[in-house]
């Protein structure tokens, strides 16, 4: 498999905020954003691999800015680096009032996407490469994401065995 640009995987959605997407604040839900993010992170991902792909992690989401209702979000991503059959996507999204034409970054995050088979089995996923100055500052972070998000899953891992599917409010007595 040949490596692509990063470029090759861009995917931008913007959509208007209504009243329907947003809080007793009169801001976009968070979780709605999240759902963008998600749904951009993955398109992004299969048009790097040209497969089906499944969310492996999300980093930290950070609120950075409101968006309020009126504005406009638009949520960017692109793949990163790649690692087997993982790739890592960089997200960012943006608000904009509409009538002003302010703009301003609202978050940012990573995710892990894996590339599946027919099977649904992990399957391998071309390389990657930078072509600016700000993509090779991602890509030269990435590793050190990889590693982390290793450990962090394993933490997951482990506290899912203490905690298992027992309820909480359910003590031996």
């Amino acid at each position: 498999m040949d490596a692509k640009p990063c470029i090759d995987s861009l995917t931008v959605k913007s959509s208007h905020v209504l009243p329907p997407d947003t809080n007793s604040h009169g801001t976009l839900f968070g979780g709605r954003l999240m759902a963008y993010i998600d749904d951009v992170a993955a398109i992004a991902a299969v048009r790097h691999c040209r497969k089906p792909v499944v969310t492996a992690s999300t980093d930290s989401v950070d609120f950075l800015q409101p968006v309020q209702e009126g504005d406009t979000i638009c949520v960017e991503a692109f793949v990163t680096y790649t690692h087997n059959t993982s790739m890592e996507v960089f997200v960012k999204a943006t608000t904009e009032n509409l009538l002003s034409g302010d703009r301003k970054v609202c978050t940012t995050a990573f995710l892990s996407m894996v590339a599946v088979d027919d099977n649904n089995q992990p399957s391998n996923v071309p390389g990657v490469y930078p072509e600016t100055e700000e993509e090779q500052w991602l890509h030269d972070g990435a590793k050190r994401r990889h590693e982390y998000r290793k450990e962090r899953r394993k933490e997951s891992k482990e506290l899912a065995e203490k905690f298992g599917t027992k309820l909480p409010w359910k003590r031996n007595r």
